[in-house]
């Protein structure tokens, strides 16, 4: 079964490939879509509108960075007027060059720290050191930041050793709560809820695992519960914050989780997913596993790809998946070749990357 996806739009990357650290990125919100795209040396920040004409375009900023790109991560105010990056030593955030706060922890490459990013910027342990991440909670109120333990004004009393999650205040930079993720990261990714004072981390632990973690803030307290064995990543919220998509370490099992609980409610399995039509029947090596990213189109609805264990064989595919049922409603069919994983804005469309990287496609069925 097959399920067609028609064009909605297509909006031109920022960057070129050469400049950019990755194609650029959508994210849905009241009234329109914004683009986003890290370069070289700043991050750009665009209002599109929905559909993408002219006579919708709105304001571009654009936000130097203090270090250069695959130093670290960034992300985006929901005003689009802000932007924290978080870095091997430090976080720090601010509109147009100027930094509103700066946060210092211990490098995630394993030394004390340093003043300045000088320091470190031609040192190959530093370019490929573990990483942390940070996000912003859905009214821009709090900053979310996984970092490497401990802060500067805490090094005699934590565990040098320690990974903390802390909830910041996005204005001034005032830690407000901080707990121990008790894990070794590789890397993690924040994924934000509707609800301001919750937020998930997927925290990549390269072989031994891939530990998930949901945060509750009720301005007091800091809970931290760990949904998953350990082994859950997490890929997408539902547009109500009901619900939680996750994929295993693995790979071979999809699963929908109860946001308040962690528990899951249906799981499917890649074997269920057909082979790649361009494999050898007898090929037992011919695996079909799902991406780490997928999301929701809506509450009963997800896209998700099978590119990486597809590519050995020909073009990488998408599916539909009803999440009802949990089963495989189609394979997504493109009028012309797309690249990359397909990424749900929550709203009945998805975008995908042109092959070139050079813009990204809107999509609805």
């Amino acid at each position: 079964m097959t399920a067609s996806a028609r064009l909605v739009t297509t909006f031109p990357a920022p960057f070129s490939f050469s400049r950019a650290d990755d194609a650029p990125y959508l994210e849905a919100r009241p009234g329109g879509r914004r683009l986003v795209q890290r370069g070289d040396t700043d991050v750009v920040v665009r209002e599109t509108g929905r559909t993408g004409a002219a006579s919708e375009g709105g304001s571009e900023v654009r936000f130097p960075a203090p270090w250069t790109r695959r130093f670290g991560g960034y992300a985006v105010a929901p005003a689009g007027d802000l932007v924290v990056f978080a870095g091997c030593t430090r976080c720090e955030r601010g509109p147009g060059g100027a930094v509103r706060w700066e946060l210092q922890h211990r490098c995630w490459a394993g030394c004390p720290g340093h003043a300045t990013f000088d320091e470190y910027a031609d040192d190959r342990d530093h370019r490929y050191a573990s990483s942390g991440s940070a996000g912003f909670s859905a009214d821009g109120s709090l900053v979310w930041a996984h970092t490497r333990g401990p802060l500067a004004q805490h090094q005699p009393a934590r565990d040098a050793r320690a990974e903390e999650w802390l909830v910041i205040d996005a204005a001034g930079g005032k830690v407000l709560a901080r707990a121990d993720t008790r894990t070794a990261a590789a890397g993690s990714v924040h994924v934000p809820h509707p609800d301001p004072h919750q937020m998930g981390l997927t925290i990549g632990e390269g072989q031994d695992g891939s530990p998930l973690r949901w945060g509750r803030w009720d301005g007091q307290t800091l809970s931290v519960d760990c949904f998953g064995d350990e082994d859950r990543i997490l890929m997408a919220v539902s547009p109500s914050g009901g619900r939680l998509l996750t994929v295993t370490h693995d790979q071979d099992i999809l699963a929908v989780h109860r946001a308040t609980d962690g528990s899951v409610e249906a799981e499917l399995s890649a074997d269920e997913v057909p082979g790649h039509p361009e494999a050898e029947p007898d090929n037992d090596e011919a695996e079909v596993f799902f991406d780490y990213e997928g999301g929701f189109l809506n509450e009963d609805t997800a896209v998700v790809g099978t590119a990486e264990s597809d590519e050995e064989f020909g073009a990488g595919r998408h599916w539909l998946i009803d999440l009802t049922g949990m089963s495989v409603a189609g394979q997504l069919t493109y009028p012309f070749p797309v690249a990359g994983l397909p990424r749900a804005l929550g709203d009945g469309t998805w975008y995908t990357a042109s092959q070139t990287e050079n813009a990204i496609h809107v999509w609805t069925l």
